[in-house]
Formats: structure tokens, sequence, C-alpha cells
């Protein structure tokens, strides 16, 4: 089995959700017009309002309802999946930084909040940490998806592939001055867990940071199969999941830990 992965590596406007909206709506435009046959468009961490957290009680996302309602008309258009990047979702007098994932017919196939507060970047002043699993089938893939500083915590990503995911998609707004390690964590991430890795990252700056983009899709070898640079990009890739299997029959990590004793 193969899945055609883009991802949109797109500059998000300061604490403007319906510029955004429109910039992901055109950039979808653009990517169908010149592909065919795209499985699965994965969009950045907190597309709609940037790092703009100080003003997430105006600009927040009421339940997630307008982000729902936006991505699965995008599906249900352009008849594919999304993994639909992060909002900020606002609900019961708190704000998640929440992700949705909707399959061709336009119907949420999964909901993952960070679970990781990244406190460098003051998420923990603003923003309430999630609790539940990213786990989420697509295509009949089982996958999981992750959002930005998700992927310095392995334990949390191993949890997801000891559970059979054979796809984990990362969704991110990652600072340039830390690329190297975005590079390296991700690589470490497919290698060990013996998955592809997506991850979407953002370009441009606002008025605090400056972003990394290059976003990138890595093999279970742990070689990188597309990368973006680090201005607005799309990058797409076929996923070869026969590979996953090889390679975990090849080197079988997972027969061989020892769980009782970590």
């Amino acid at each position: 089995m193969a899945l055609r992965i883009a991802c949109l590596q797109i500059d998000i406007q300061f604490g403007k959700p319906e510029e955004n909206r429109r910039t992901v709506a055109e950039e979808f435009r653009l990517l169908f017009e010149k592909e065919t046959g795209v499985d699965v468009v994965v969009l950045p961490e907190l597309w709609t309002t940037g790092y703009d957290l100080a003003r997430l009680d105006e600009i927040a996302d009421d339940e997630g309802v307008k982000s729902q309602e936006f991505l699965s008309e995008l599906a249900q258009k352009y008849k594919t999946n999304i993994v639909g990047g992060s909002i900020a979702k606002k609900s019961g007098g708190h704000v998640t930084n929440t992700l949705y994932s909707f399959d061709r017919n336009g119907s949420l196939l999964g909901e993952y909040s960070k679970v990781h507060l990244f406190k460098l970047m003051d998420e923990h002043h603003f923003l309430s940490a999630g609790n539940a699993s990213g786990a989420v089938t697509i295509e009949g893939v089982p996958s999981a998806a992750f959002i930005c500083y998700d992927i310095r915590f392995p334990e949390w990503m191993r949890t997801h592939t000891a559970g059979g995911a054979e796809v984990l998609y990362v969704v991110a707004e990652w600072p340039l001055a830390r690329a190297g390690h975005w590079r390296t964590l991700l690589q470490a991430r497919a290698i060990e867990n013996q998955c592809y890795i997506v991850a979407c990252n953002r370009s441009g700056s606002d008025p605090n940071n400056e972003f990394a983009g290059h976003s990138m899709i890595i093999d279970p070898w742990g070689d990188i199969v597309a990368e973006a640079g680090e201005g607005t990009d799309v990058i797409t890739a076929e996923l070869d999941l026969e590979k996953v299997k090889q390679v975990r029959k090849q080197i079988p990590i997972f027969q061989d830990r020892r769980p009782e004793l970590y």
C-alpha cells in the first residue's frame, strides 16, 4: 500500500485567522491544480493564529467550530484526507493547541491536543495541556499525530508505535535557532520507531521568532525523502507502507523490547 503525502509549509499571519484561512484555501487550490492522487495534506501548527498567545481569548476558535467546518469542506472539495495542523481551541474557559484530522468525505477522524507545552515560548501561561492519545487511522493505516515539542519526548511517540502506528505526523512552528535539532530529532524518531515521519513546519517569522521551515518526510531507515527550504514551500512524497513492515522484520526491535524494565 502507498500513500501520497503533501505538506503545506506556509507563512502564518500573526493573529489573523481569516487571512490565514484564505491563504490555506489558496494553497489547496494551487496544490490540486498541479497534483493528482494526493491522499493526505498536512498543515503546520497554530496556522490560524500563529503565536499571538496574548490575544487567544479574542482570536481562539470557540470549540474549534470554524476550523472544523473549514477543514471538512476542503477535505470534501478535494477528496483528500487532511491532518489539519493545529489551531487554538477555546473550550470551557480553557484554550488548547488542538489538531483535527479529516477523511476524504469531510468526516472527523481524530482530535489531539498538545500534551507537552513549551515553556520557552510561554505556552503554559496561555494554553492548557491535552491528556489524550494522538492515535488516528488514515486510509486504514494506523498512525498518530503530534505537535512540535512532542518530538523531544521519545517515550510519547514510542507509546504510539508500540501500539502499531506506522506513520507519525508532526505539525510544528519550530524556530530557526534550533533547526539542527529539528532534523536530528525527526530522523531519530523515524529510525528508533521504524516508521515514516511526516513533519510540516511553518515558514516566516512573527514579532518574536524566526521559523525554520524545512518540512520533511522521512522513511523508516531515517532517510529524508523530501525536504522543503526555509521559505513558503510544498513538498510531496509517496509512502510505501510495505517498507515499514520490511524494516520492522529485518531489525525486530518491537519484539526485543523489555518494557517490564522501563
